[in-house]
């Protein structure tokens, strides 16, 4: 089973031995980051540096001038974590190593796009900006994101690309000093809590039939039992059984049309842009109103459309079963497992985990990640890959 490990480019450029370390690691494949968002990253190995501050979302190389000039929404280039074409450079040391180079590409997720230019921002019921979740139902929002995808997906010595947060963002973030857990609210909870009420969507609801600001009055009142810890968790029911049927189903043929076309346009755009044989893959859930970086998307019809999925795992492989229903041949089913044990992940299972996600219909893997994790967790991630074949 072909495997792929993401990486940074700043886990490769300035290390001599880095090419060498990762291919020894029984991989084909990297997924290397060319558009990324801010974080706070430890470089176990590296020989100048064990810590890189990414300050804000950027790409990763020398963004196109003439693409960019004149629009208010671009991409920002890095700063000293990442200079120049970090990229190139990375993807030529990895593939001197042997190794097969892809994008990872992180679209719909930018703290510094939303500081900058509010307005893009996801805006909850209750009139509170997300600034790191663009509102993907926004016209010059969706041109953004589709040229960057082209862009940063389609760079020199890159096979292919993996697309991340081509979906909805909403509540849930990884953010500095997070005091957002004091109350369980689920997923019907953060469902509620990350439907967007910017003047786009507003409009969007009012063409589904729904009055906008008695949308927002019944969306307060549906979360008042959750924050008084009064309702369990029961997904997509209890949407419907605390905001309506009705409206429910309003909300999701706004937000579900929304997602599925910026899918279909990127994906369309970036294979125009490729060589061909380059292969587009989406981080992907198979719930399609969840949220995140893995953007929830209808199995049968994502599959129509990439050439495949990157499925997280790491909590067991369930989500790639309605992926492999589809009996898409050819399709890439990739289980995507965390390798990092400070992290959450259990690289000493790795070999007995992937067995599991290949009885499911996994034809990949992916591991995340080769410069986050130790010595150690990489070892057992040799190991269990030497076991693979």
């Amino acid at each position: 089973m072909k495997a792929s490990a993401f990486v940074y480019p700043w886990d490769v450029n300035g290390d001599p031995a880095a090419g060498k370390f990762i291919a020894g690691l029984g991989v084909q494949q990297v997924t290397l980051a060319s558009a990324y968002h801010s974080t706070r990253a430890l470089t176990p190995r590296h020989p100048r540096h064990r810590i890189v501050t990414a300050e804000h979302a950027a790409v990763l190389y020398p963004p196109v001038k003439a693409r960019w000039s004149g629009r208010r929404l671009r991409p920002y280039p890095a700063g000293d974590w990442a200079p120049g074409d970090a990229f190139g450079m990375a993807a030529a040391v990895l593939a001197n190593a042997g190794l097969e180079v892809h994008t990872w590409v992180v679209l719909a997720h930018s703290s510094r796009l939303g500081a900058e230019h509010p307005e893009t921002s996801v805006v909850n019921a209750y009139g509170d900006r997300y600034p790191w979740a663009p509102c993907v139902a926004q016209p010059e929002t969706r041109r953004y994101l589709v040229d960057l995808a082209v862009e940063a997906a389609v760079r020199p010595g890159a096979s292919g690309t993996e697309l991340e947060s081509l979906g909805w963002y909403g509540l849930a973030h990884l953010h500095a000093h997070d005091k957002t857990g004091g109350v369980g609210l689920g997923e019907a909870g953060q469902y509620l809590m990350s439907l967007c009420f910017c003047g786009t969507c507003r409009d969007g609801y009012a063409g589904a039939g729904l009055d906008p600001d008695g949308l927002a009055a019944a969306v307060r009142e549906a979360l008042e039992p959750l924050w008084r810890g009064e309702v369990s968790d029961g997904g997509w029911p209890l949407v419907g059984k605390l905001l309506g049927t009705e409206r429910a189903a309003g909300t999701r043929a706004w937000r579900d049309e929304r997602a599925r076309t910026l899918q279909e346009e990127t994906v369309t755009a970036v294979r125009a842009a490729a060589p061909e044989g380059f292969q587009v893959l989406l981080h992907a859930d198979p719930v399609p109103y969840h949220c995140g970086a893995n953007a929830g998307v209808d199995a049968g019809h994502i599959l129509g459309v990439a050439d495949g999925v990157v499925v997280p795992c790491t909590g067991g492989p369930g989500l790639l079963a309605p992926f492999a229903e589809q009996g898409r041949e050819g399709a890439v089913l990739a289980a995507n497992f965390t390798v990092v044990s400070g992290m959450g992940g259990s690289p000493g299972t790795l070999a007995a985990d992937a067995a599991r996600a290949a009885e499911l219909g996994a034809t990949e893997l992916r591991l995340y990640h080769a410069g986050l994790a130790s010595d150690g967790d990489l070892a057992a991630v040799r190991e269990a890959l030497a076991g693979l074949g």
